[in-house]
């Protein structure tokens, strides 16, 4: 059951990865994006990294997604009023060709880096519980010094945000 989800969430994020690849619409290529990211934190969950699962989802899905989703559609040319040519992506043919070349000469790079690895598992096997608690308690114990410099540092960003965002010049 488990070899069946994984090859069912890799099948599904690599679609929607060659969905984004060959999409000339900016908006389906991000909604694509979306899917890709849920398929990855599916096979981060399925490998037993459930954090990183819930972080993918969290800072991902949720955060970077969104902000360019937004950008595309704030930022929509206006040379052309016919709505089947916005946000549109044109390649040159040129291009096209380079970058086919150049990632089918990675794709074969990585094919036989994978096919000349030796992947014996050394060490104890996964356990199925969760790393949520152990991941909470080393960053409350041996790691607070850095967890709380980092939330001063975020703190102080936000301050400073709003105050550049304050309006100092109200019209009269």
């Amino acid at each position: 059951m488990e070899v069946a989800a994984f090859y069912g969430f890799s099948l599904f994020a690599i679609m929607a990865a060659l969905f984004i690849l060959f999409s000339k619409n900016l908006i389906y290529g991000a909604f694509a994006l979306f899917l890709a990211f849920l398929g990855v934190a599916a096979l981060y969950v399925l490998a037993g990294a459930d954090f990183l699962g819930v972080t993918q989802i969290m800072i991902y899905v949720g955060g970077i997604l969104v902000l360019l989703i937004f950008g595309i559609m704030l930022t929509q040319k206006k040379k052309n009023d016919d709505p089947q040519h916005h946000n549109r992506v044109e390649i040159l043919f040129g291009r096209g060709v380079w970058g086919f070349l150049l990632g089918a000469g990675f794709f074969v790079f990585l094919i036989k880096i994978i096919y000349s690895a030796n992947f014996k598992m050394a060490g104890d096997s996964i356990s199925s519980r969760s790393t949520i608690k152990t991941i909470g308690v080393e960053l409350m114990t041996s790691h607070i010094l850095p967890f709380e410099i980092t939330a001063i540092l975020l703190l102080v960003a936000l301050v400073g945000a709003a105050y550049l965002a304050m309006n100092r010049n109200p019209a009269p």
